[in-house]
């Protein structure tokens, strides 16, 4: 189970939203705009995170995002129920960011505005524990960041990420658990306050 702003997230909680998501996915390949807009509603988040963090430009993370979702509409009705849903639209992000990557965008630092802009985009999640997690998150080194999003906002388990993100299952738990600790820490210092 898991705990983000004192809502307790289960296992049960993520396979509904898995089920959910790829219902979605099956009446977008359809031809079901509604459906679509909906996926694009509960996934744009995560997909925007990911682009994000492996492209550290908020504009082309965006370009890639919109990409991610004209390939959804495209391929869907190709679409397979295997596995994960989200993992499927992360792994388009994921390739087409790369992809951007190999043509030379280049990298720069995240600032402030462009890491606030994915819990921002989490649904769910009040304004005032908003803005608590955009300066916890803010505290996060780069990969533990990438990594507490990709679980928590994104619902990915953690061989999800660590295929997605190409590093060993023990390098992901471990950066989550360090990121989960120093998120506690940052959080409660700031309810302190």
């Amino acid at each position: 189970m898991l705990t983000v702003l004192g809502t307790q997230i289960t296992q049960e909680d993520r396979d509904c939203r898995n089920r959910e998501l790829e219902q979605l996915v099956v009446r977008t390949g359809r031809g079901d705009r509604e459906a679509f807009a909906l996926l694009y509603g509960r996934a744009r988040g995560a997909v925007y995170a990911l682009a994000l963090s492996l492209l550290h430009d908020a504009h082309e993370a965006q370009d890639v995002a919109q990409d991610v979702f004209v390939r959804v509409w495209e391929g869907a009705p190709a679409y397979r129920p295997q596995g994960s849903p989200m993992a499927w639209l992360l792994t388009i992000a994921r390739n087409l960011a790369l992809s951007r990557l190999r043509r030379g965008v280049r990298r720069v630092e995240l600032g402030e505005e462009e890491w606030n802009a994915i819990p921002a985009q989490a649904t769910g999640i009040s304004p005032e524990d908003r803005q608590l997690l955009q300066q916890a998150l803010a505290g996060l080194g780069e990969e533990e960041r990438q990594i507490v999003l990709l679980h928590a906002v994104a619902g990915l388990k953690h061989r999800e990420i660590a295929r997605l993100l190409e590093k060993p299952l023990s390098t992901v738990l471990s950066k989550y658990y360090r990121g989960l600790g120093k998120l506690r820490s940052l959080m409660k210092g700031e309810s302190d306050r």
